[in-house]
């Protein structure tokens, strides 16, 4: 039996047999408020058939009323299983089906989530689709080539606002037309879309309207949240970026933005950044600061809501046929967000592609390195492969090789080929090969050789220099090296070079500054490049290739480079090398290249000049990662002792009331470990201590309890006293992360059955607790649940959601556990256990995870021998 889930084979089939006209949907969610389980659903979809046969709908419902296929009542008990509602026996033409049926409410973030909030005992409702669960809200078909057009009407609670796709179509006068006071809502039909990008938001939700003005025609904006959150929505900020966005892409896509109106919604447990749908974009509340966050937070909310803007013409005007091509709406989305930060007029981050080599490139690069590498143009067999392939190929690659096509055609000539693609395509369903063909007819170039390089195959390339000097130090001759190592064991393909577009980048340390001396683009191709040389010159102080960050591939430098580096990485005057230079070290730690008390020491010299806060607290992240994971663990005390020193030494030295002070301060918070380190963040929290400028607000006092809580120096009377005085759904997610943290086998075992033996808490909560479960310096507390999650991983995984269930097997999966026998442990479940593809995936990644760090303690281990 399928299950719930879908071949592409099936979908194919169905695709060659159907066109989808049009859905007409009914939802009564006037229980919604009073906690009802399930509401009716009433589907009548028109669609036609190219011939006679048997085909079948998609719905997930606890009850099914009404199956009535073309005027004929057919039998739900005979018609309705395992998610699908046979249509047998169709003639060739028109159909139309009616379905009534009781669909359920979920705490999942999966089809229609419904939250009360502490605050005020309301109900907030949401749906999100992606990939395949608007069968759980109404009858369809559940494939992104079968688009139609859909009218949803929605009977809700008195006083509630409901949002959809396309705006409430009513007629003010009209006896026979339901009006917004009759608690009924009906919205005008949508423009051809696919089933996914569908959305119904309803609430008694806070908003704030506006509009966007351009080339003759005004666009209603909206942004939305819980009046809990109301008083922190920064709207303006939020309209401020949203209509940069409309400015720019309108601009570079030469086409009208597809939709009516353009509502932004921030909703609570929501399990993505936010989620495309079409004139109706979710996003997850947290990115409603209820405290000061820094720049870096602002910046990356600004890029989810271009993301998610530039998504209107990628993905919902065209949409892929099948989800092997997915990377065509997430890595241009990526893509063209980060363009539009970099180069829009009056941006306020002219540096994002420095976060974008920092941060999503880093991501990238891990995700390419581990069993599951795939293709940017993965090959989806089913809707199980999809679900898990949400990944750093899809965004990060995808958006780098894009970055790299643009500079190897030119951006003139790439938005060119886009604008013609949209207008080929608009309102269909496109492969690869019709955006390369619209790219190839623009650039005139051929980008057959490129794209099988590239899109369709796995792996990363390494590129290494190597210089020649005479005796004097001149500089005779420049080579690129590259490199394709052996796919990790399990990945399919075979190791590739590529054509890179590169920038080679000379760098002379001048009035103590790392400036820029000379540099040299060129295409390298094949295992040996030769460089031109701009001049002739003494060798430079540091050679840096990929300057300028146009290609995808890991980078290394030269001995002489390296050493340079680590003496002066903080003194580069730009912060793009700075951030290419920081990523290749983190690399090389990763690859047990790089010791990591040797890029302790590195970090500890070069960040104090970090100017970049997004690089900063970067770095904090992945030193807290290298000392927890890759130090060897005789040393690991030795430097933990370091890095909280050397946090707290940084917090006091930076300007009161900056972004680096408060990064300095959650990074303190973090790694605090002796009793004096742990008594000043107590004092910060209770404010018998206080620093010039660091305002202890509600979010940092939850991460100063939450790391009191995890060394057994907060009690849970502290803890529900916090939550007392934060009594929000946050308060209640950090109150339980700092339960499940205390270390003891109490804490840890009602941690474990709360989220492994029920399946009672909401999605955001469930997260909350796992994340409060796993701390570094509980490892032997945690040992004996390295069994027990091999035990219950496979049933969790079978009888949970998706979302839910992936959860527990990332989260829980016994990742600081470094040693050979969670090797064999893993090997020994894989198998005997035989689990599907998609959770033999995530337990293979996680296994790659513990193997890697076996190696990287192993080369920490060595240089702490060799002294």
């Amino acid at each position: 039996m399928p299950g719930t889930n879908l071949t592409r084979e099936e979908a194919q089939e169905r695709a060659r047999l159907l066109t989808v006209d049009s859905y007409e949907i009914e939802l009564d969610i006037s229980g919604a408020q009073e906690g009802a389980a399930t509401f009716r659903s009433v589907t009548t979809v028109r669609f036609r058939a190219a011939e006679a046969g048997d085909t079948f709908a998609d719905l997930i419902a606890p009850a099914v009323h009404e199956v009535t296929l073309n005027g004929e009542s057919l039998d739900p008990a005979a018609v309705f299983a395992d998610s699908r509602i046979a249509l047998r026996g169709l003639s060739q033409g028109p159909q139309e089906l009616r379905v009534v049926a009781d669909c359920a409410y979920t705490n999942t973030g999966e089809g229609l989530h419904r939250f009360v909030d502490p605050v005020d005992d309301q109900a907030y409702l949401y749906t999100q689709f992606e990939v395949p669960d608007a069968r759980r809200v109404f009858t369809t078909f559940e494939q992104p080539d079968l688009k139609a057009t859909f009218q949803f009407t929605v009977r809700a609670p008195e006083g509630w606002t409901v949002i959809s796709n396309s705006p409430p179509d009513f007629v003010r006068g009209d006896p026979h037309t339901p009006q917004p006071s009759d608690n009924l809502w009906r919205f005008a039909p949508t423009p051809r879309i696919s089933t996914y990008i569908t959305a119904l938001i309803a609430g008694p939700y806070h908003s704030v309207h506006s509009s966007w003005e351009g080339e003759g025609r005004s666009v209603p904006l909206g942004i939305y949240c819980r009046p809990s959150l109301a008083e922190h929505l920064d709207a303006d900020a939020i309209f401020e970026v949203t209509r940069q966005g409309f400015d720019w892409f309108q601009e570079k896509f030469d086409y009208p933005y597809p939709f009516e109106k353009y509502d932004q919604l921030f909703v609570p447990e929501f399990n993505a950044g936010a989620m495309e749908n079409a004139g109706a974009v979710t996003i997850r509340d947290q990115y409603v600061f209820r405290s000061k966050v820094t720049d870096a937070a602002y910046e990356g909310r600004a890029e989810t809501i271009l993301h998610e803007l530039a998504h209107m013409w990628f993905g919902d005007l065209v949409t892929m046929e099948w989800w092997n091509d997915l990377w065509l709406n997430e890595s241009f989305a990526t893509y063209t967000s980060v363009a539009c930060q970099a180069h829009a007029p009056g941006s306020r981050w002219p540096h994002a592609w420095t976060s974008f080599a920092n941060q999503m490139k880093t991501w990238a690069y891990r995700q390419d390195q581990l069993p599951s590498t795939h293709p940017i143009m993965a090959p989806i067999r089913d809707l199980d492969d999809v679900l898990v392939n949400f990944d750093g190929i899809t965004y990060a690659k995808g958006a780098s090789v894009l970055k790299q096509l643009v500079a190897y055609v030119g951006m003139d000539e790439f938005f060119q080929g886009v604008r013609a693609y949209f207008k080929r395509h608009e309102w269909g369903n496109t492969r690869l090969s019709d955006l390369l063909g619209a790219l190839e007819e623009t650039s005139g170039r051929d980008l057959k050789a490129w794209s099988k390089a590239w899109l369709e195959t796995a792996g990363i390339n390494v590129l290494r220099p190597e210089p020649t000097c005479a005796e004097d130090g001149t500089l005779t001759g420049l080579a690129i090296r590259q490199e394709a190592p052996a796919l990790p064991a399990g990945a399919a393909g075979e190791p590739t070079l590529r054509p890179h577009r590169v920038g080679v980048g000379f760098y002379d340390l001048v009035d103590g500054k790392l400036v820029r001396t000379d540099s040299v683009e060129l295409d390298v191709d094949g295992e040996l490049t030769q460089v031109p040389l701009p001049r002739q010159r003494k060798r430079p102080d540091v050679l840096l290739l990929n300057d300028g960050d146009h290609t995808y591939a890991k980078v290394r430098l030269d001995p002489e480079s390296l050493a340079n580096v680590t003496r002066h990485l903080g003194d580069f005057a730009d912060p793009l090398p700075r951030a290419l230079c920081w990523a290749s070290a983190w690399d090389m730690t990763r690859d047990a290249e790089l010791p990591a008390r040797s890029y302790l020491d590195l970090v500890l010299s070069g960040i104090g000049k970090e100017s970049d806060i997004g690089v900063v607290q970067s770095l904090q992240r992945q030193v807290k990662l290298a000392l927890d994971l890759y130090a060897a663990p005789d040393w690991r005390e030795t430097g933990l002792t370091r890095w909280a020193e050397a946090a707290l030494e940084q917090l006091r030295a930076a300007a009161p009331g900056s972004d680096h002070q408060l990064a300095w301060a959650r990074a303190f918070a973090a790694a605090a470990r002796t009793d004096a380190q742990l008594d000043l963040v107590s004092g910060l929290l209770e404010g018998s201590e206080t620093l010039e400028g660091l305002t202890v607000d509600t979010e940092l006092r939850w991460a100063f309890l939450g790391r009191l809580a995890a060394t057994g120096k907060a009690d849970e009377a502290r803890i529900g006293a916090e939550l007392e005085r934060d009594a929000t759904s946050a308060g209640e997610r950090h109150a339980a992360a700092a339960r499940a943290a205390r270390p003891t086998p109490e804490a840890k075992a009602e941690a474990w059955r709360a989220v492994v033996e029920s399946d009672a808490l909401p999605n955001a909560v469930q997260e909350a607790v796992i994340s409060g479960f796993v701390q570094t310096d509980q490892r032997d507390l945690l040992a004996p649940y390295t069994e027990r999650y091999f035990a219950a991983v496979k049933d969790v995984w079978e009888q949970r959601s998706h979302e839910m269930a992936q959860q527990v097997a990332i989260g829980l999966y016994p990742a600081l556990q470094v040693r050979p026998e969670t090797l064999e442990a893993t090997d020994a479940w894989l198998a005997s256990a035989e689990p599907g593809a998609a959770l033999r995936r995530l337990v293979t990644e996680s296994r790659a995870g513990v193997e890697r760090a076996l190696r990287a303690q192993a080369a920490d281990e060595a240089a702490g021998a060799a002294g």
